[in-house]
């Protein structure tokens, strides 16, 4: 397909929410980024911010006010856009990218999504209830403000798809999980693949060189093995539930604690989803899941904050060692996302004790905070640890356009 026009919006649509993006591929640059929360409520806020052009003088611009559903979303999204000269109608307009949670094992690459695609997506809706059907009435929306246009769907579990089959297979009869779909996906793939390939890039050396363990530590968080650029090992699994500690998501747990749970708690299917999902993890065991939060009162001596932060690093630890067992040979260790990135505390606690996995901070380097790339791992250290910001709306564009354009 031949394509002059270099820009791609990146639409990330959840259940009431519009997360998008402007991006020019021709130098990777964002144009303009925004928001759209609480869609169907009164108090709807739609957040836009032009980072180029004359609207940028402004800055931010926010709205309040009732935004019915989706389409009456993007259609405002799309109004802010055409009051900046970058409308849905421009010509400069190459695709539109758009997050998609589970892609099964049928979406392993992005995908031109056309009626068939789009029905596919829809089918995959039980393995990812929370997230498919927003994730689909965005896609059905910016198709209809723009149906000549390419739409692409960029999938989280596609990343992962590279994982051996035993190693995506769990030991169960293999007949049940075959025809109910039951194995390991994972997720956050679009953070796991661009992390691993900007870590090799901070590193100076080839990707297909370079042996890296991301750990994509926010309020969800996974953990995964990537040799070559080729993911072998995540913790997330059927769901983003297994795994690491997260803020309300418990990871990994012995399955008996669900049969104990209905047996002799007599909790619901739907109340012990929702405990594990949403009232587990640092939330469950101190009350609070920011990590933040968290750290301040286990400085101050809390005892249910300490414990919970000892039991997120021991689990680190855990995933650290088990990745370096299945990788071998490892290069580096990446730590992203709003945990990852921001909180030194959370780095130096996970890397403290392994120096005979070849681990060590450099504790000026940790502490400093910087938007920036960058190597906090001490110089005689033989893995290399880094901070890499994520990019997700970027690496949702890159793949986007390389497809459109190729």
């Amino acid at each position: 397909m031949t394509v002059t026009a270099s820009r791609v919006l990146v639409l990330n649509s959840g259940s009431s929410s519009v997360k998008y993006q402007l991006l020019d591929m021709a130098d990777r640059s964002r144009l303009a980024v925004g928001l759209v929360e609480r869609i169907g409520e009164d108090a709807s806020r739609l957040v836009h911010e032009p980072l180029t052009g004359p609207g940028a003088e402004g800055g931010k611009r926010e709205t309040v006010g009732r935004i019915a559903d989706h389409e009456a979303a993007l259609q405002a999204v799309a109004a802010e856009l055409a009051a900046d000269g970058m409308g849905l109608d421009s010509p400069e307009l190459a695709a539109v990218g758009h997050r998609v949670v589970h892609g099964g094992t049928r979406f392993t690459q992005p995908t031109v999504i056309d009626d068939e695609v789009l029905a596919e997506i829809r089918s995959l809706i039980p393995l990812a209830p929370l997230h498919n059907p927003a994730n689909v009435t965005g896609i059905e929306v910016a198709r209809a403000l723009r149906g000549d246009l390419p739409q692409v769907a960029v999938f989280d579990t596609a990343f992962h798809s590279t994982m051996p089959e035993y190693v995506a297979r769990y030991a169960i009869d293999a007949a049940t999980a075959d025809k109910y779909a039951i194995r390991r996906y994972g997720f956050h793939g679009t953070s796991h693949a661009y992390v691993s390939r900007a870590t090799a890039a901070l590193l100076g050396r080839p990707v297909a060189d370079v042996n890296v363990i991301v750990l994509h530590l926010g309020n969800g968080a996974s953990a995964s093995a990537v040799r070559g650029g080729v993911c072998v090992e995540t913790s997330m699994g059927l769901t983003p539930l297994e795994g690491l500690v997260m803020g309300t998501r418990s990871g990994d747990l012995d399955p008996a604690v669900i049969f104990h749970l209905a047996r002799v708690g007599g909790l619901s299917v739907d109340e012990i989803d929702s405990l594990l999902n949403k009232k587990s993890g640092l939330l469950g065991m101190c009350g609070d899941n920011d990590m933040r939060e968290v750290l301040r009162r286990a400085g101050e001596g809390d005892e249910a904050a300490s414990t919970a932060f000892a039991a997120y690093v021991h689990r680190l630890k855990k995933y650290i060692g088990a990745y370096s067992a299945v990788l071998g040979r490892v290069d580096a260790v990446a730590f992203t996302a709003g945990v990852g990135e921001n909180a030194p505390q959370v780095r130096e606690a996970a890397v403290d004790g392994l120096a005979e996995l070849g681990l060590a901070l450099d504790p000026e380097a940790n502490a400093v905070r910087s938007p920036q790339a960058r190597l906090v791992s001490a110089d005689h250290a033989r893995v290399a640890v880094a901070v890499v910001p994520t990019d997700e709306e970027l690496e949702i564009a890159t793949q986007a356009y390389a497809l459109v354009t190729q």
